[in-house]
């Protein structure tokens, strides 16, 4: 039993330890180019985005969660499947609130990947690590279907090995990566989802545009539109910090 208890302890040291900032990480040129070519293996080729892609999807769900817990509605509980897709399922007020929860699935994943390549330039890439394992097991008490745990046990399980094994310099490098991976994820999703809305209209009730166009009156275009502008301003973003780095 001590055992158990020591390696969490130790863990936990290894997290807090995460939050002290080292040197901040500054790839030449070619150096970036590797890294971009690594994120894009993993979100480019279907081989390997249907791995990453539930990662990507999993933080869509959260930003959705997150998003209904800033506006005071009750998480009820979050479904992930290896088809990719999922749903947020929450207790409170229509009108702003649940139109606020449900802008934020399909932008989120590029701003998380943004945040994650600043953090990394920045020298911060430790607690990027330590916050997203604190977050991904946190939501494990959501998860309400076994396809779920399984994504989702799966993805805390590889944050919590990169905050025991990744030294610093390592760190930040798996930081920019994932964020620049996540971040390809969110313009590959985007363009799925408005190919529902223009090629696979039968596909349309899966989409957060359409959802939400039917609770506000708004039109869809312009919640594809906003989706679109979010994960812009966050790839602009990233650039341009890595461009000054």
């Amino acid at each position: 039993m001590d055992e158990p208890l020591g390696v969490a302890a130790e863990w936990w040291s290894r997290a807090l330890a995460g939050f002290d900032r080292v040197p901040a990480v500054e790839p030449e040129p070619g150096v970036l180019l590797m890294i971009a070519a690594a994120a894009a293996l993993l979100s480019v080729p279907r081989a390997t985005w249907r791995w990453f892609g539930l990662f990507v999807t999993f933080v869509h769900e959260l930003g959705h969660a997150f998003a209904a817990l800033m506006t005071g509605q009750v998480v009820k509980g979050i479904r992930l499947r290896f088809d990719h897709s999922g749903d947020m399922r929450s207790l409170g007020r229509g009108g702003f609130p649940a139109a606020w929860a449900g802008f934020w699935g399909y932008p989120v994943p590029a701003v998380v990947g943004a945040v994650l390549v600043l953090a990394a330039l920045g020298g911060w890439s430790g607690a990027a690590l330590s916050v997203s394992a604190l977050v991904l097991l946190a939501a494990l008490l959501f998860i309400r279907n076994g396809q779920g745990i399984v994504i989702a046990f799966g993805c805390a399980s590889v944050s919590v090995l990169l905050v025991w094994f990744a030294a610093p310099p390592v760190a930040g490098y798996v930081a920019m990566c994932t964020g620049i991976a996540l971040m390809a994820g969110a313009v590959r999703d985007w363009f799925n989802v408005l190919s529902v809305h223009t090629r696979r209209r039968r596909n349309l009730e899966s989409s957060d545009a359409y959802i939400l166009s039917r609770r506000t009156g708004v039109p869809a275009v312009l919640w594809l539109a906003g989706f679109a502008l979010v994960i812009a301003a966050s790839l602009a973003a990233a650039v341009f910090a890595a461009l000054g780095a």
